[in-house]
């Protein structure tokens, strides 16, 4: 069936409804992009820090308690490795507690009938001595433990769980779920431009060039030879030979920033470990383990005395603890794998980001207490701590070493101090 190409047939009111479609497609690429910056502007706000109670500092005293209490006892009467600690001030007074924690193997050798109890209920487990804890400390500790326990028991849930981000910046830009909807957008509006201007430039020369012999050939025959000149013509050519050439610069590219990135590194332990357990379902702080985070350099791996310290009572019989009593009767270390490893010309200090900036380990290792086995989550490309640099908001409060730098920011920009404005972008920080 020929179809004649006419002024007024279909084709030629293509170009207005073109229009409209593009009017549409912009409609939705808008109203999505707003959906989106709406849904990632939302920030949760802080918990308020938890008053002082009983002499003590609650809210020093909660991180205090989640660092090195909470793996053995819990704020409630409920055993775990050891007592629960509600309504331990009103059992013992503060200064025997205090003498209890700095070492409770001298108390128990000197014969204090209420440590002996305690030793002997327990199985004489043996608790982890904490002479650097003070007494305001203690008292810190023993204020929120008050507090937790006296709250309703869905707050005293909220409480047992990871403690909020300390310093962590309230941001109401773009995430990468944002960015990478709009990217995705404008990548298809663009491509379905693209289509639209061929089929509108084949169109344009059928109709133009071949209406005076519409009637020979069929449509197909004439669209075909619309197609052969379309693809003849030099300009489309070298557009699609520079359009391929780019892509695969850009895969060149993507390929050389991909070596040495270890992103989804998981391997397989010797002793197979959960970290879901462990850090999830029992909310075993992060510090117990990896005691140099917030000292030093490394975070360090953990030694079999601290598993010792839980498993020395708890599941003995395990075939995977089993090789923790192998480790330390043959004397010979745990060979952990190590999962983020960063280049030696690289300098990263953890005590710098986890103690003064106050970061929490999910901002670098992702959502730790869901992980079986860990895995590298994030880049940790240059790139990567860059952007990380550029966006977070140094953490000022309470540390006067920052008022004259927060001050002289102030008198040049409306904007937050950044770790960007501080020197963190200066290659000496962290290649030396």
């Amino acid at each position: 069936m020929n179809i004649p190409f006419r002024e007024d047939s279909k084709f030629c009111s293509f170009f207005p409804r073109s229009k409209s479609f593009l009017a549409i497609f912009v409609a939705i690429l808008l109203s999505t992009c707003s959906l989106a910056w709406a849904q990632d502007s939302t920030a949760a706000a802080g918990a308020a820090p938890a008053a002082a109670a009983g002499g003590g500092d609650a809210a020093k005293g909660e991180a205090l308690f989640k660092n090195n209490c909470a793996q053995c006892h819990a704020v409630t009467d409920e055993k775990v490795v050891g007592p629960g600690l509600k309504g331990a001030t009103t059992r013992n007074s503060i200064e025997w507690i205090t003498k209890w924690v700095h070492n409770s193997q001298a108390m128990i050798a000197s014969g204090d009938p209420y440590a002996v109890k305690i030793y002997n209920e327990y199985n004489k487990a043996q608790m982890t001595a904490f002479p650097n804890l003070s007494e305001d400390d203690i008292k810190g500790i023993f204020a929120y433990v008050d507090q937790a326990s006296a709250a309703p028991a869905p707050a005293a849930a909220g409480a047992a769980g990871a403690a909020p981000a300390a310093g962590a910046a309230q941001t109401s830009g773009p995430s990468d779920l944002f960015m990478i909807v709009l990217v995705a957008l404008v990548v298809v509006m663009l491509l379905v431009l693209g289509v639209l201007l061929v089929i509108v430039t084949i169109l344009s020369k059928a109709v133009s060039g071949e209406a005076a012999d519409a009637s020979k050939g069929d449509f197909m025959t004439r669209f075909g030879a619309s197609l052969k000149r379309v693809a003849g013509d030099p300009a489309i050519r070298s557009a699609t030979l520079w359009i391929f050439v780019l892509l695969v610069v850009k895969a060149t590219l993507d390929g050389a920033y991909s070596v040495g990135v270890q992103q989804g590194y998981a391997p397989k332990q010797p002793i197979s470990f959960s970290h879901k357990l462990h850090a999830g379902e029992y909310k075993i702080d992060c510090n117990y383990c990896h005691t140099g985070v917030n000292r030093g350099k490394s975070a360090h791996i953990p030694s079999a005395n601290i598993c010792m310290n839980c498993h020395g009572v708890i599941k003995k019989e395990s075939p995977e603890i089993q090789k923790i009593y192998t480790s330390i009767e043959n004397n010979t270390p745990i060979e952990w794998v190590r999962v983020h490893n960063l280049p030696d010309l690289a300098y990263f200090n953890h005590s710098q980001h986890v103690n003064v900036a106050g970061l929490e380990c999910e901002n670098c290792h992702g959502d730790i207490a869901k992980m079986e086995v860990i895995q590298q989550r994030s880049s940790l490309t240059m790139g990567w701590c860059i952007d990380c640099h550029r966006k977070t908001d140094v953490n000022t409060k309470d540390n006067k070493y920052y008022d004259k730098l927060v001050q002289l920011h102030a008198s040049d920009s409306k904007e937050a101090l950044k770790v960007a404005d501080i020197g963190g972008l200066e290659c000496s920080k962290c290649h030396y």
